[in-house]
Formats: C-alpha cells, sequence, structure tokens
C-alpha cells in the first residue's frame, strides 16, 4: 500500500510539472521549459544510478557542438550541460552516499591537482581581468567535478572502466565514419577537411586530436578480446581509424601517434619520466638560447610566402621550410608569450587573458596574415599558456602533476599482477603522452573534446592506483 501511495504521488508531482512546464512554454512562446520534467527524470535516475549520467556525458562528447546564445554567450551542446549533472551527481553521491568509493586513503594525484587548483584560484585574485579568470575558474571546476570526481566515486571496478572505454571510442568512431563518409564525398581533399568535421569540431586539429587518442583504446580492446570475432572486429576499427587519422591532415597528431608508440618502450623500460622531464628541459634551453641576443630574428619569416596552402603536398613542403602561416603564426605567439613573462614572471596575467595581453609583445618581424587573430585563439602551446597565464609556479604545478601522472602509469604497468589493470595503465599513459604532444602544439586541456580526456586520465590512473596495495 506504502509503494502504491508513493508511486501515485510521484505520477502527481510529475505531472503537475509537466503541466507547469507546458503552460510555461505556451506563455512564453518558447520549447526549452519543456524540458524542465525531462531534466528532473534525468536528475531522479542518476542519483539512483550515478554510471548513467556519466555514460551519456561520455557519448556525448564526440557528438556535442558549439552553440551561441548571442555574440558574448555559448556553450556546447549536449555535453556542457551534461558535465553539470554529472559533476552534480559525483559530489552528491561522494557525500551523502555511505558506501561510496569516495572515502579513499589520500592520493599523492589529487593532492597535487588540488594545489595547483589552489595555485589558479590565487592567480584569479591578481589576474588583468578578474571577470574572465573567474569564469574559467568556474569552468574548471565543473570539468573537474564531471571528469575527475564522479568517475573516481562511479568506477568501482574493471567492468565499469572497460565499458567506459568503450563508450567514448563507440561514439568516437560512429562519428569518424560519418567524417569519413562526406570527406569521400569531397574527395578527401586538403582544403575541405575543416567543413567535413563540422559541426561536431570546430577544425581537423580538435578532430585529429580526440581520433588519435581512440586508437590506444582501440588497441588495448584488441589484447583484452577474448574471441576471434571481436579480434578481427577491433583491427577493423583500428584500420579505419587510422585511415581517417591519415586523412585528418593534421601533423600534430600523426607526431602524437609516434611519440605514443615511442612511449609504450619507454614505459616498459621505466625511463618515460626521465626523458619527458629531459625533453621539457631542452625545450627550455633552446627558448632560452634563441631568446638571448635576439637570435630569434634570424629565423623571421618572409610575410608575402606565409600562406594557408590548398594542396596538402604544398602544406607539407612549407612547414619543412618554415613559409607554414600556422607554424609561423604559433612562433608569432610564442615569442610574445616568452615576452609578457618577464612582466609577470610569479602570478602571471590571469587564467583567460592571454588574448588581452599578448599582442603588444608580439614583434613585427613574425607577424602573419592570421595575426589579427578574429578567432580570439590563444598561444598554441599548453606550456606557454599555463606560464604566461599562473606565472612561473603555475607551470611548475602543471609539470609536477603531468610527471607524476607518467610515473604513475609506469608503476602501475611494472607493479601490477593483474593484466586487466597493466593493460589500462599502459593505455592511459600512452594517451597521456599523445595529449602532452599535442598541448605543446595546442592548448587543448580546457576543450571539452581532448581536454576532458586528459581528465578522465587522470581519474583513471587514481581509482587503478588506489586498487594497489599500500607499499610500507
Amino acid at each position: 500500500m506504502k509503494a502504491a501511495a508513493q508511486q501515485h504521488r510521484s505520477f502527481l508531482y510529475l505531472g503537475s510539472l509537466f503541466l507547469f512546464s507546458s503552460i510555461t512554454a505556451i506563455l512564453l512562446e518558447e520549447v526549452w521549459p519543456l524540458l524542465f520534467p525531462f531534466l528532473l527524470l534525468l536528475l531522479c535516475s542518476g542519483w539512483a544510478f550515478p554510471f548513467l549520467p556519466w555514460a551519456l556525458l561520455l557519448i556525448s562528447i564526440p557528438f556535442s557542438i558549439e552553440y551561441a546564445f548571442d555574440s558574448g554567450l555559448g556553450t556546447d551542446l549536449p555535453d556542457e550541460p551534461l558535465m553539470l549533472l554529472t559533476a552534480f551527481i559525483g559530489l552528491a553521491t561522494a557525500l551523502y552516499a555511505a558506501n561510496t568509493n569516495w572515502k579513499l586513503r589520500p592520493q599523492l594525484i589529487l593532492s597535487v591537482l588540488g594545489i595547483l587548483l589552489l595555485w589558479t584560484l590565487l592567480t584569479v585574485y591578481f589576474s588583468t581581468n578578474q571577470l574572465i579568470s573567474f569564469k574559467y575558474l568556474l569552468a574548471k571546476g565543473w570539468y573537474l567535478g564531471a571528469f575527475v570526481l564522479a568517475p573516481v566515486v562511479v568506477l568501482s571496478n574493471p567492468r565499469l572502466i572497460r565499458i567506459s572505454a568503450l563508450l567514448l571510442g563507440g561514439s568516437m568512431f560512429c562519428v569518424t565514419l560519418l567524417i569519413l563518409f562526406r570527406q569521400a564525398g569531397q574527395g578527401f581533399l586538403f582544403a575541405a577537411v575543416n567543413e567535413a568535421v563540422s559541426p561536431f569540431f570546430r577544425n581537423h586539429v580538435n578532430y585529429s586530436a580526440l581520433l588519435v587518442c581512440m586508437i590506444p583504446v582501440w588497441a588495448a580492446s584488441y589484447f583484452l578480446s577474448g574471441s576471434l570475432i571481436l579480434k578481427r572486429l577491433v583491427l577493423l576499427i583500428l584500420l579505419i581509424s587510422l585511415t581517417a587519422l591519415f586523412f585528418s591532415y593534421a601533423r600534430g597528431a600523426w607526431l602524437a601517434l609516434l611519440t605514443g608508440g615511442i612511449s609504450y618502450w619507454l614505459i616498459r623500460r621505466k625511463i618515460l619520466v626521465y626523458v619527458y622531464l629531459f625533453v621539457l628541459a631542452a625545450a627550455l634551453g633552446t627558448f632560452t638560447w634563441l631568446a638571448s641576443e635576439d637570435r630569434y630574428l634570424q629565423w623571421a619569416p618572409d610575410y608575402q610566402r606565409t600562406v594557408f596552402h590548398t594542396d596538402f603536398s604544398e602544406h607539407l613542403t612549407a612547414t619543412y621550410a618554415l613559409r607554414d602561416m600556422s607554424a609561423a603564426e604559433r612562433f608569432h605567439r610564442w615569442i610574445a608569450g616568452t615576452r609578457m613573462i618577464q612582466d609577470r614572471p610569479l602570478t602571471g596575467y590571469g587564467p583567460g587573458t592571454f588574448y588581452e595581453q599578448y599582442k603588444p609583445y608580439t614583434v613585427p618581424a613574425f607577424r602573419t596574415w592570421v595575426s589579427d587573430n578574429p578567432e580570439r585563439s590563444t598561444i598554441h602551446n599548453y606550456y606557454l599558456l599555463t606560464l604566461t597565464e599562473q606565472g612561473i609556479p603555475g607551470l611548475f604545478f602543471w609539470i609536477l602533476l603531468t610527471s607524476l601522472l607518467l610515473l604513475t602509469a609506469q608503476r602501475i604497468w611494472h607493479q601490477s599482477a593483474d593484466r586487466f589493470t597493466r593493460i589500462a595503465a599502459m593505455t592511459t599513459g600512452v594517451i597521456l603522452v599523445m595529449l602532452l604532444t599535442l598541448n605543446s602544439l595546442s592548448d587543448l586541456v580546457e576543450t571539452d573534446k581532448a581536454g576532458s580526456l586528459f581528465f578522465i586520465c587522470l581519474a583513471v590512473l587514481v581509482v587503478l592506483d588506489r586498487k594497489q596495495p599500500v607499499v610500507r
């Protein structure tokens, strides 16, 4: 009787809400009020089954599109609303569920991430535009809630990790097939690739970044598949994904595939972190050498010859000859970034403020046809972006976090006796190296595509690491 009465009340409440939403929609002549009952239903379902909103979020990532409500307000649909829902469910589950997996022993990864977040909060206070930096901090908050807190709480066993990987990989594969079909209709032209990936991706760089990171996922699925039929199916998906990666015409993604393959060998040799720090030190030394005595001016491009090439072979030739427009514009902004930090080395200019501040620091000799930057893009190097916006401590904490992630993936692979855990750790380590490679040529950590994957990798390593015995 009590159950029947409770069902009756629930039906009455939902019916009343739907009626109220319908009347509101009619009066306002808008459709969005009709979403309220469905959002409430999704919220209740997420509370009962926390994996549900997480699964929907993963599926939505490749399909999401940028949507602008007006010139000053935009979002990504449907994944950004799902991020908020997933973050809320994850936080609520962690706080109120009696037997949640959130009751863990302290972990170094989360501690360093917390320190980095606290430093970001401090740089917001010293920001040159506190409003922009505060918006950045809010967005960062629900990113971490959705892609770190929620999976740490939800992914309670290896089966859920595997399902999560297949959901994201399968969703991305569906989008990849659609884009390949479009490209085939365009003759796989390099000049038309950005049109083919729209509206799901801003450009072919964002598309290729997520695509290349799915290749280790499918490789892991191949080794974990038990039947010959599944292995052949996964192998076919791998071949199609590699074909799509070739036709993405993204040099950074090709480089990431190479470094990902090298990282597999480095993890096995227990030298991944050493090589990572050596590469960073070499990059710092190169930047310092070029900056001293203005040596970088020797490589100033010819303004008239740095153009966008519609033919990919010409595009590659221009890259080797340092005449490619995108490469030249990267140098233009990198130089500005290194000059900016001299004025505010400790706290930087504030999160999200690079675009507002960098143009007075540019060098006219490196100006290109796209230096007006109407799309308001940033420095195209996440390390430099962190340095300019959050100062030297911010870069230090970022390098500390990434080094710790790579070290954790390497340690789990060598220490764990469980086959799935070893493969998952190796896959996560390879993907992280790919993402770090991509972010040395772009700044994708704050995007809803490749950026979300970075934080997912972080959460997966936290989950895998908590399964390891405590070393005393």
